[in-house]
């Protein structure tokens, strides 16, 4: 034990290590397997941003992409630790990166693109600031948490699938199968099989570090296959395991500060700024929302009434990462789900944003070795972190249709439709129908009637733009 006086004694002091049932030696495990769970975010999101063209035809630079990515996720990661003690890391939002991507910014430039995206997160500020976004947030029933819960367990479950090519995606019937031609084939899937396997194993077993033990042994497995073996570069997917070339790269931050506020206004209509603007908001609020609950549910760490600790700090925090992302061009940051994986691994504190945002702006000079690790390596980590977060479910009265039936819509509609606001959205609408239907109207609060009524003109958006004659 350090003395009381001693610098461990007051980390351990600041960040509640002892308090919450952790030691250093978890929350270092644990931030270091969530930076491997998310690191394909430093590849994925200059690829998606990258690979797009605004209105003139521009596209960004995907070296300076990397560097964005890694400089926000670094700074917010660790601002998150500091300022809620909460083992949540942060980096550029999939989904959203898509929408900047391939909907906003082909109707005006990418400096009005990302100046949206800015306001977005300062809207997200001001509603964590006046304490609305939290208050969405207790609103929700605690079995309504615990479902979203479980939901993003499967959601992230089947993210590890789909990165690792276990589960492919097809247009025709079925519309998901096992391998992209209904079985399985290749080395890399191969390596991901052995690589679920022994996390399980390790997971029954009560070995610690399981979960970064399986990621490293099953990247060193990747590089002596794809060594020895004839593998394309494609099959192994974003990231290839083998030796970089150049270990070290110099960062460049040509892309920061390159946003326009109010630029988007002089390209298209005040109504699909409007528009534009509330689509990425809903998404945003939301998915925080349901990671938030869903990670700090799985460390244990709601109070009796389910409420997450230092809510309002976390919140905030994540708006301002919204809007750091775009001001940086890295498209808007938020809370990863990944973070479940160190979660998984012991972490129960900030202290493991700490490695995590760490590693992160390490990947600023060292972004070559963040190509390293191949998903089919790191995706079992999120299987695994899948069958943990599923225990919550028999904590649900599946007696009680009134509550039964939103939670299965939540925890369906999450995977099956690739997306936890989708999921969040469609349980809020089903909660408060079930209970109007069942004559308990009165049971729903007005916060939670609010919510779904603007998930009601999320789902509906197409048609509303069509009303409003917005292209």
């Amino acid at each position: 034990m350090p003395s009381r006086s001693g610098p461990l004694a007051r980390l351990d002091t600041f960040f509640q290590i002892s308090e919450r049932g952790s030691s250093l030696a978890r929350e270092l495990r644990g931030g270091l397997v969530t930076f491997f769970a998310m690191a394909y975010i430093l590849v994925l999101n200059p690829i998606i941003l990258g690979g797009a063209e605004d209105i003139n035809g521009d596209q960004l630079s995907f070296p300076q992409l990397v560097t964005a990515t890694a400089l926000v996720a670094a700074i917010m990661t660790v601002l998150m630790g500091i300022t809620a003690n909460l083992p949540l890391a942060l980096a550029a939002g999939l989904g959203i990166n898509a929408m900047v991507a391939y909907q906003i910014a082909p109707q005006m430039t990418w400096h009005d693109a990302m100046g949206l995206v800015v306001i977005e997160g300062l809207i997200l500020c001001v509603l964590s600031a006046t304490g609305l976004r939290e208050a969405v947030m207790n609103a929700i029933p605690m079995p309504l948490k615990i479902a979203i819960g479980v939901g993003i367990g499967m959601f992230i479950a089947l993210i590890g699938l789909v990165d690792a090519g276990f589960t492919v995606g097809h247009e025709g019937s079925p519309p998901i199968t096992l391998g992209a031609t209904g079985e399985l084939t290749g080395w890399p899937v191969l390596v991901f099989c052995l690589g679920v396997l022994l996390t399980l194993a390790l997971l029954a077993r009560g070995v610690k570090g399981a979960i970064l033990l399986s990621i490293v042994a099953m990247t060193v497995l990747a590089m002596v296959i794809n060594a020895i073996a004839d593998i394309p570069d494609e099959a192994w997917g974003l990231t290839v395991p083998e030796a970089p070339e150049d270990v070290v790269a110099s960062p460049d931050f040509g892309l920061l500060g390159n946003f326009s506020l109010l630029g988007a206004f002089d390209e298209v209509s005040t109504v699909t700024v409007v528009l534009l603007v509330f689509t990425l908001f809903l998404t945003d609020f939301f998915d925080t929302m349901g990671t938030a609950v869903g990670v700090t549910s799985e460390a244990g760490l709601l109070d009796k009434q389910g409420r997450v600790p230092r809510l309002g700090r976390l919140l905030f925090t994540d708006g301002l990462a919204a809007a750091a992302g775009g001001a940086a061009s890295a498209s808007s940051n938020t809370s990863y789900v990944e973070s479940a994986a160190g979660v998984g691994e012991g972490a129960r504190t900030g202290l493991a944003n700490m490695v995590t945002g760490g590693l992160f702006a390490l990947a600023l000079f060292f972004a070559p070795l963040a190509a390293v690790v191949p998903s089919q390596a790191a995706a079992p980590a999120l299987v695994a972190v899948g069958f943990l977060m599923m225990a919550g479910v028999g904590r649900i009265d599946w007696s009680d249709y009134s509550i039964a039936i939103p939670a299965f819509v939540t925890i369906a509609v999450m995977p099956f439709t690739f997306s936890i606001t989708n999921g969040i959205g469609a349980g809020f609408i089903a909660f408060v129908v079930i209970r109007s239907v069942l004559g308990r109207a009165r049971e729903v609060s007005g916060l939670m009637w609010v919510a779904a009524a603007l998930f009601v003109v999320y789902f509906a958006i197409n048609p509303v733009e069509q009303l409003l004659g917005v292209s």
